[in-house]
C-alpha cells in the first residue's frame, strides 16, 4: 500500500535558502556522462546489479525492510513526524537521523532488481514527498541542531540522504532533489571541516564518511568541484602519520579521537568508504591517486584482525557495546571492502587476497557472509567461492606488535591471542554517547583468546561476561559507576608493549597503574608457538580490599563444558588448558566459578540511536581466577594458557618450560632454545645456558640455531637511547641487522631511542 504525503512541503521555493552558503559553480567543464556513470556506479555498489534469482531470500529481506518502512509511514505534520516511533521536534534523540535511515532502506528496495516495488512511480512519489517532509521539519539549512550529536548533522543524515537521492534518482524530480541536499551547503560543505565545532579537522574515519556525502552531492547536482574536493580529501587520508593523534602508523596501528585504538571500527568505516570511492570514481576524471597505499594499508593494519572473517574485539573499542554492531558486523564490513578494492588492486596483493577472503568465508559457517553484505558484494563474494582456480587460503599465522597502539596479536593455526594494553599515550576505554558503560578493564592486559567457537565473542557476551573479571586482567575488587561521557584515562606509565620474533614468538609487557586504586602490578606475557606464558609480579595494593587476577572467563554459550583439574593445572573441554607454573606464588591455587549470567544490552549502551534494548538474555562461564588476597604485597602469578590442548598435554606442561624469573627486575622464561625476557630496569636473569643481561629497559627475544641467534628487541617504555644486553653466548660478529644494532665486544648494543617501542632484529654468530 502507499502512502500519499501532504503536498504542503512541496511549496518550500527560493526562500528556504535564506541564510544559507551559496557556492559558485565551477568553471571546469565536465560532461552530464561522467557524472552519471560515477553514480550507477555507486548505486551498484549499494544495491547489485541486474536480477539474480539465486539471490531471492536476500531480494526477499531487502524488500521486507523497505516495505515495513511503507506499511508505517503515517505523517502527521501537527507532531511532526513521518512515524508514530519517530517524532521530530527534539534533535537530541537523533528520531530525525533514524528517518533518514529509513528512507535509505525504502530507496534501497527501489533500486534493488527484483524486488515487487522496483522503479515503482508512486513508491517514487511517496519517497519524494517523505523527503519534502523531513526538509521541512527535520533537516534544512536554517535550523539550530540545538546541543544534538553533530555527528548525524555532518555525517550521518548527509550520507543517508545522498544514498537515498542516488538510489531513486531515476524517479525523483531534480527540482526537489537540489533543495533536498541544500543544508548539506551548510551541514557538510567540506569533507576536512567540522561545522559544529570551529577548529576540529577532520581526520580517519569522519573525513572519510564526510568525503562520501561531499562526493555524491557532487555526483547528484553535477558540481565537479565538490567531487574534487571529497576526492583530495581521500588521498590526504591515504597518507601515514606519524602521530600523535588520528591515523595510521607505519606499524600498522590506527588511532581515532586521538588515543583510542579503532582499526576494527573507525577504521573500517574508514576502508569501506575509501574502497567505495575508489571504485566509483574509477575511470572518471576524479580518480584517486596514490591508493596504493590503500592496499598495504589492508595487509599492514587489518588482516591481523580479522580471524575467520571475524573482527577483533580488542580493536573495536566502545562499538562492543553496540548490541547491532559486533565482531561478524565489523568482520563482514572488512570483507566487503576487500572485495571492493580486489577490482583494482595490483595483482601482487590480488593474489594473496583473494585465498584469504575464501579462507574467511569458507571457514565461517556460524555466521555466513551473505547476513548482512548488500548484494553486490554478496555476488562478489559467491564468484570468489565458485572460482575453482582460487584456492580456500589458510588462517594468518605471525606476531604483530602494533606499538603506536599498545596492542598485540599472536596467531597460530589453530586459534589466535589478542592483548589489549595502555598507556600514557593510549587510553584504557573510552565511552562516548552513553556507549561502553562498564569498559572499566578492557585496556588493562585483557587478553582475547579465538578458536574454533566463532561465537565466543558474539553471542551476547558484553551484557553478560563480569565486567569486573576480563581474561587477562589483575583488578581491584571494588565497586564502579558508570564510565563517564567523554572521560580519558591514560595510565601515567609509559610501559606498554612488546617485541616479535620470526612471526612466530614474541613478548609483550604492561605496567598496571589503576584506575581508582593503589593497585600496582608488572604484567607480561610470552608468546610461543603453542602456548602463551602470562606472568605477573610487584602487585601490591593498600585499600583494603580483594586483588584478583583473571586468567579465563569462558562464554560457554548455553551449558557448561567438562571441566577436569589436576594439581596446578585444569583442562575446559573444547577450549584450553590452564596450568600454574614454578613463578606463581608458593601454594597458590586457582579458583573456579562457574554460573549463568543474565544481562542486557541495555546495561551497557543507552546511546540515542545504539542504545540495547532490555531483554534479558542468559549465558554460562567458566571462571578461572587466582585470588592475591586483600592488599597484596609484591604477590605475583605465573600460568599458561594451552589453547586447543588435551588434559594430558596439559598437566605434564609444566615440565616443558622454565619460568627463570619473575619479579620487579625482570621476568622471563625459556624453553629448549627460546629465551624470552623482560627488564623493567639494568638486571640480569640466569638462564640453561648462562646468564643474560641488560643495562636498561628493554624486551627481547632469543632463539639460537646452532652457532647463530636470532635476537628481537624493543623499548616498550620509550626512555632508553640504547640498551647493552650481554647473551649467554659470546657474540662473535652481527651477521644480519639494521644500522641501530652493532657488537659491543661480547654483547650487542641497539640503539632504541626514537624508535617509538618498535622491533629490531638481528642474527648474531655466537
Amino acid at each position: 500500500m502507499i502512502h500519499p504525503l501532504s503536498r504542503r512541503s512541496a511549496l518550500l521555493g527560493a526562500s528556504a535558502v535564506a541564510g544559507a552558503a551559496l557556492w559558485e559553480r565551477p568553471a571546469e567543464a565536465v560532461s552530464a556522462a561522467a557524472f552519471d556513470a560515477a553514480r550507477e556506479r555507486w548505486v551498484s555498489l549499494l544495491a547489485g546489479g541486474a536480477y539474480d534469482p539465486g539471490h531471492t531470500d536476500k531480494i526477499q529481506a531487502v524488500e521486507g525492510s523497505a516495505n515495513a518502512v511503507l506499511r508505517k509511514l503515517k505523517p502527521d505534520p501537527r507532531r511532526p513526524s513521518l512515524w508514530p516511533d519517530l517524532p521530530l521536534a527534539n534533535p537530541r534523540t537523533g528520531d530525525f537521523n533514524r528517518s533518514y535511515n529509513r528512507m535509505r532502506a525504502l530507496a534501497l528496495g527501489w533500486a534493488t532488481p527484483g524486488t515487487a516495488m522496483h522503479g515503482s512511480p508512486q513508491v517514487a512519489e511517496t519517497a519524494a514527498r517523505a523527503l519534502d517532509f523531513l526538509y521541512e521539519h527535520a533537516y534544512h539549512e536554517r535550523l539550530d541542531r540545538r546541543g544534538s550529536n553533530w555527528y548525524w548533522w555532518e555525517i550521518g543524515v548527509p550520507r543517508a540522504l545522498t544514498d537515498t537521492c542516488a538510489l531513486l534518482y531515476d524517479g525523483l524530480p531534480k527540482d526537489r532533489l537540489e533543495r533536498w541536499l541544500r543544508p548539506l551547503r551548510r551541514w557538510c560543505p567540506d569533507p576536512e571541516r567540522r561545522i559544529s565545532h570551529p577548529g576540529v579537522v577532520e581526520t580517519g574515519a569522519n573525513r572519510a564518511g564526510k568525503a562520501m556525502a561531499v562526493a555524491m552531492r557532487g555526483l547528484l547536482t553535477h558540481d565537479a568541484r565538490l567531487v574534487r574536493r571529497a576526492r583530495d580529501a581521500v588521498s590526504d587520508l591515504l597518507r601515514r602519520t606519524k602521530g600523535p593523534g588520528d591515523g595510521f602508523y607505519h606499524d600498522g596501528s590506527f588511532i581515532q579521537h586521538d588515543v583510542y585504538p579503532y582499526t576494527g571500527s573507525y577504521g573500517v568505516d574508514y576502508l569501506e568508504s575509501v574502497a567505495k570511492l575508489i571504485a566509483m570514481l574509477a575511470r572518471s576524471p576524479w580518480e584517486i591517486p596514490r591508493i596504493g597505499n590503500v592496499y598495504e594499508i589492508v595487509d599492514r593494519s587489518f588482516v591481523p584482525f580479522v580471524f575467520d572473517g571475524l573482527m577483533m574485539d580488542c580493536v573495536r573499542g566502545r562499538q562492543i557495546s553496540v548490541q547491532g554492531h559486533r565482531d561478524h558486523h565489523s568482520g563482514q564490513k572488512t570483507v566487503e571492502a576487500v572485495l571492493t578494492l580486489l577490482d583494482s588492486a595490483p595483482e601482487r596483493h590480488a593474489r594473496r587476497w583473494r585465498p584469504l577472503v575464501k579462507g574467511w568465508l569458507t571457514r565461517n559457517q556460524a555466521i555466513p557472509y551473505g547476513t548482512h553484505a548488500p548484494l553486490a558484494s554478496l555476488a562478489r563474494a559467491e564468484a570468489l567461492l565458485a572460482d575453482d582456480s582460487v584456492p580456500v587460503g589458510p588462517r594468518t599465522t605471525g606476531t604483530y606488535v602494533f606499538a603506536d597502539m599498545d596492542r598485540v596479536v599472536h596467531r597460530r593455526p589453530g586459534w589466535a591471542f589478542a592483548i589489549a594494553m595502555s598507556s600514557e599515550r593510549i587510553g584504557a576505554a573510552e565511552a562516548m554517547n552513553q556507549e561502553n558503560l562498564h569498559g572499566w578493564y578492557t585496556g588493562d592486559g585483557m587478553t582475547y583468546l579465538y578458536t574454533d567457537d566463532l561465537t565466543h565473542w558474539n553471542d551476547d557476551l558484553w551484557p553478560t561476561i563480569d565486567p569486573y573479571r576480563l581474561p587477562g586482567t589483575t583488578v581491584d575488587t571494588r565497586r564502579r559507576a558508570d564510565l563517564a561521557h567523554g572521560k580519558r584515562r591514560l595510565p601515567p606509565t609509559p610501559w606498554a608493549g612488546g617485541a616479535a620474533l620470526d612471526g612466530e614468538y614474541g613478548v609483550a609487557a604492561m605496567k598496571l597503574v589503576a584506575d581508582g586504586s593503589s593497585l600496582r602490578a608488572k604484567k607480561a606475557w610470552f608468546l610461543l608457538d603453542d602456548a602463551v606464558i602470562a606472568l605477573g609480579a610487584g602487585i601490591t595494593a593498600s585499600d583494603g580490599r580483594r586483588v584478583e587476577t583473571v586468567v579465563e572467563n569462558r562464554n560457554t554459550h548455553a551449558a557448561h563444558p567438562p571441566l577436569t583439574r589436576g594439581e596446578r593445572w585444569l583442562h575446559l573441554s573444547g577450549v584450553a588448558g590452564y596450568a600454574l607454573l614454578d613463578g606463581a606464588e608458593v601454594g597458590e591455587e586457582v579458583k573456579v566459578i562457574r554460573e549463568r549470567r543474565t544481562g542486557r544490552w541495555r546495561d551497557i549502551d543507552k546511546g540515542a540511536t545504539t542504545g540495547g534494548d532490555t531483554t534479558p538474555v542468559t549465558r554460562h562461564y567458566t571462571t578461572i581466577v587466582i585470588d592475591h588476597g586483600a592488599d597484596p604485597r609484591k604477590a605475583r602469578y605465573a600460568y599458561a594458557v594451552l589453547p586447543g590442548a588435551c588434559a594430558e598435554r596439559t598437566a605434564a606442561y609444566r615440565k616443558q618450560v622454565d619460568v627463570l624469573a619473575n619479579n620487579g627486575t625482570a621476568q622471563a622464561v625459556s624453553r629448549g632454545d627460546l629465551i624470552a625476557a623482560v627488564f623493567w630496569r639494568a638486571g640480569s636473569v640466569k638462564t640453561p645456558h648462562g646468564t643474560l643481561s641488560a643495562d636498561g629497559p628493554c624486551t627481547l627475544v632469543l632463539r639460537r640455531e646452532r652457532g647463530r641467534v636470532r635476537v628481537a628487541v624493543s623499548d616498550p617504555s620509550r626512555t632508553a637511547d640504547e640498551v647493552r644486553i650481554r647473551l649467554p653466548w659470546a657474540v662473535r660478529s652481527v651477521v644480519k641487522g639494521g644500522r641501530g644494532v652493532r657488537r659491543a665486544k661480547k654483547a650487542i648494543k641497539v640503539e632504541l631511542g626514537g624508535t617509538r617501542g618498535r622491533t629490531h632484529t638481528a642474527v648474531l654468530r655466537v
